[in-house]
C-alpha cells in the first residue's frame, strides 16, 4: 500500500500540451478516479504513472521513491486495459501466471499465487479453461487476477469495464472495489462513466485541457461543482443565467441571484470567486432537487418557479418531467420525481409550483 504523489507534471506531444502542471496526491489504499471529456489528459496521466510515457517536466513518487524515469517493469504496477489483453492460446491459469513467469518466480510459488488470485476474483474453478470459453465478465475477472497476482504496489485501470454490458458493469464495479480493498491496493482508475465513478471511487478528479479542475469525494463533486464544466459533466443539471443581487456577508457563501424565473438564494462553491452586485452568474440546479406542489398562498416568493408539467417519462422508480414556466422567455426545466405519484395529479392542474432549497442551488461564475 503506497501513496502516489505527482508534482508539476507536464507532458507534450509536439506542439500540444497534454498535461499542464498536474499536482496530485493519492493516499495509500485509496481508490482514485480520473474523469473528464475526451482529450482532457486522463489516459495520458495514467500512462505517465505506469511508465509508458516519460513526462517533460515534473516528477512522480511512489511513497518517497522517485519513479519518474523508471521503465514500467521496474515500477511493479498492475494494469487492467479496456481490451483485457489476454493471450487466447493460453489457459486462464497460464494468463494469470504470465507476469510471475517473466519475474522468474519459482514454479511451486507460481501455482500457489495463481490459485489465490483466481480465488480472490471467484474464478478458482476455471483455471484450465481457454479464454475463448469465457464470457466477457469472466475474462475481465481473469484480467483482474493477472493484475493482482504480481502483488503490485499500485493498480492502474484504463476504462476496464467499457466493453461489458450494463449488468456486468454493475457486477464488476463491486468486484473491483472489493478486490482493491481486500488486497490493500492503491488504485488509479480512468473512466468516462460517471455512475461508475460515483459508486466506486473514494475520491475523484475532473480534468479539462490537461489541468485538474476539481478534486473531491463523489458526493462533494456532484453536489458542489465549482464550474459549469464539472456541473455539466457529472450528472444532469439545469443551467439558469442571472445577475447577482448581493451576498449576505463578505465571507459568506450565500448569494442571491435574479433570473427570468424569479429570484433565487444559492451557494457559491468556487472559493476563488467572490461576485459583486451586478455580476453575471449561472445557477446549476439538479433535476432531482425540485419539489412539485400545488399553489399555496403562503409559499415563499424566492426559489420558486410557477408553471405546469408538459411531457413526462415514467421509468418506474423515477418520473422525468419537462416543466414549462409561466414567465415569458423562460426555458423548459428538467425535473425528476423519485417514487412518482399519479401523473394525472400534476397534469390536471393548471398551475404548479416548483420549489428548490437554497442548499441545492449552486451559484457559478458565468
Amino acid at each position: 500500500m503506497i501513496s502516489v504523489t505527482i508534482e508539476g507534471l507536464v507532458k507534450r506531444f509536439g506542439q500540444t500540451t497534454a498535461l499542464n502542471g498536474i499536482d496530485l496526491r493519492i493516499a495509500p489504499g485509496e481508490l482514485f478516479f480520473l474523469l473528464g471529456p475526451s482529450g482532457c489528459g486522463k489516459t495520458t496521466l495514467l500512462r505517465n504513472i505506469a511508465g509508458f510515457y516519460i513526462p517533460d517536466e515534473g516528477r512522480i513518487l511512489f511513497d518517497d521513491e522517485d519513479v519518474t524515469k523508471l521503465p514500467p517493469h521496474k515500477r511493479n504496477t498492475g494494469m487492467m486495459f479496456q481490451s483485457y489483453a489476454l493471450w487466447p492460446h493460453l489457459t486462464v491459469a497460464g494468463n494469470v501466471a504470465f507476469g510471475l513467469e517473466e519475474r522468474r518466480v519459482p514454479r511451486p510459488q507460481i501455482r500457489e499465487r495463481v490459485q489465490a488470485a483466481l480465488a480472490s476474483v471467484k474464478m478458482e474453478g476455471y483455471a484450465d479453461r481457454k479464454i475463448n470459453q469465457l464470457s466477457g465478465g469472466q475474462q475481465q475477472r481473469v484480467a483482474l487476477a493477472r493484475a493482482l497476482v504480481i502483488q503490485p504496489r499500485c493498480l492502474l485501470l484504463d476504462e476496464p469495464l467499457s466493453n461489458l454490458d450494463a449488468r456486468l458493469r454493475l457486477e464488476m464495479r463491486t468486484e473491483i472495489r472489493r478486490a482493491c480493498k481486500e488486497n490493500g491496493l492503491t488504485a488509479i482508475y480512468v473512466t468516462h462513466d460517471q455512475k461508475e465513478a460515483l459508486s466506486v471511487a473514494d475520491r475523484l478528479a475532473i480534468l479539462d485541457g490537461g489541468k485538474l479542475v476539481q478534486i473531491g469525494s463523489p458526493k462533494d463533486v456532484y453536489r458542489r461543482p465549482r464550474s459549469r464544466l464539472v456541473a455539466d459533466f457529472i450528472g444532469e443539471t439545469n443551467f439558469i443565467p442571472g445577475e447577482v443581487l448581493g451576498t449576505d456577508a463578505a465571507e459568506s457563501s450565500e448569494c442571491r441571484v435574479r433570473t427570468v424565473y424569479g429570484d433565487f438564494n444559492g451557494c457559491i462553491t468556487n472559493p476563488n470567486w467572490r461576485p459583486n452586485a451586478g455580476d453575471k452568474a449561472l445557477l446549476s440546479i439538479r433535476p432531482e432537487c425540485w419539489k412539485l406542489q400545488h399553489p399555496d398562498p403562503y409559499a415563499p416568493t424566492i426559489n420558486i418557479v410557477r408553471g405546469c408539467v408538459g411531457r413526462s417519462v415514467y421509468l418506474g422508480e423515477i418520473a422525468q418531467y419537462e416543466f414549462q414556466p409561466s414567465a415569458d422567455g423562460a426555458a423548459v426545466l428538467k425535473m425528476y420525481e423519485l417514487n412518482p405519484r399519479e401523473a394525472s395529479e400534476f397534469f390536471d392542474s393548471e398551475e404548479l409550483l416548483a420549489v428548490v432549497d437554497a442548499t441545492d442551488v449552486i451559484v457559478l461564475e458565468a
